[in-house]
């Protein structure tokens, strides 16, 4: 009796499990009204449609007021694909949600500590992506080490261009040159603009809500700081050119001028 002897290509892995970096968007869900849901919803993605097509949603129960309600989420995941968005999962639910929610198809998310505003936050940090590593090292950027061995800054002196995803764990991030439209920064600590902040802008994203945006032109579509968040209209002319600093007070983003 002969034996199969595997061939080069069934040798080869079919495939690779990697960590990364995304940005959720988390629904946070206070009510149960399914209908007040949908028409809730559709007036916020009407007003920035490209920002929520095909986004990747977490639906989080903390602030539920009826958590022994029982909560359809084959409908409420229905409706959010009717809507172009895409239910990844639940957190902070009762054993009961969660049972729920699994015979819904949704994942079920560690709980996260609650807060009054929904927020589109990244999921937590893992080991960046190939293709992440590859701008970075492109971009080549230099370490700032901190004051002890955990906290550093990242300093990129090249514009950040459309498509790329910069991320700065554990310290802020400084960029000296632009931001442009379609990309991403992120950092766990503050985040430095020294140019046009255009594109998505997400600071202290590992809950710190100390964390500061800093910028010589916000002209940015998102901005965020410990997962709360605003999408931004087109800035007036006049106030294009004025450096700005974002912050939170009261889990409400402030956004100032800077003096020069």
């Amino acid at each position: 009796m002969k034996t199969a002897v595997p061939t080069d290509n069934q040798q080869r892995p079919a495939f690779e499990l990697k960590g990364s970096l995304f940005t959720l968007t988390i629904l946070q869900l206070k009510r149960t009204d399914l209908v007040l849901i949908d028409q809730q919803l559709l007036i916020k993605i009407n007003q920035a449609p490209s920002f929520f097509q095909n986004a990747p949603v977490v639906i989080d129960l903390s602030e539920l007021t009826d958590k022994d309600k029982p909560l359809d989420f084959a409908a409420l995941s229905a409706i959010l694909r009717s809507r172009g968005m895409v239910p990844v999962g639940i957190r902070n639910g009762t054993e009961s949600l969660q049972t729920a929610a699994r015979m819904a198809g949704l994942s079920i998310l560690p709980d996260h500590r609650a807060t009054a505003t929904r927020r589109a936050t990244p999921a937590p940090a893992q080991m960046p992506s190939a293709d992440q590593k590859k701008t970075d090292e492109q971009l080549a950027p230099d370490i700032i080490p901190g004051t002890d061995n955990t906290s550093y800054s990242r300093l990129f002196t090249q514009p950040i261009r459309s498509g790329q995803q910069i991320y700065a764990p554990k310290g802020d991030l400084i960029v000296l040159g632009a931001v442009s439209n379609g990309a991403e920064v992120l950092a766990d600590g503050n985040i430095h603009i020294y140019g046009p902040l255009r594109g998505r802008a997400l600071a202290g994203v590992k809950g710190d809500n100390t964390a500061r945006i800093f910028c010589h032109s916000l002209e940015a579509q998102l901005i965020s700081i410990a997962g709360n968040y605003r999408i931004l209209d087109e800035p007036d002319e006049a106030e294009k050119n004025k450096p700005k600093q974002i912050f939170l007070t009261n889990e409400k983003l402030m956004i100032e001028q800077l003096a020069r």
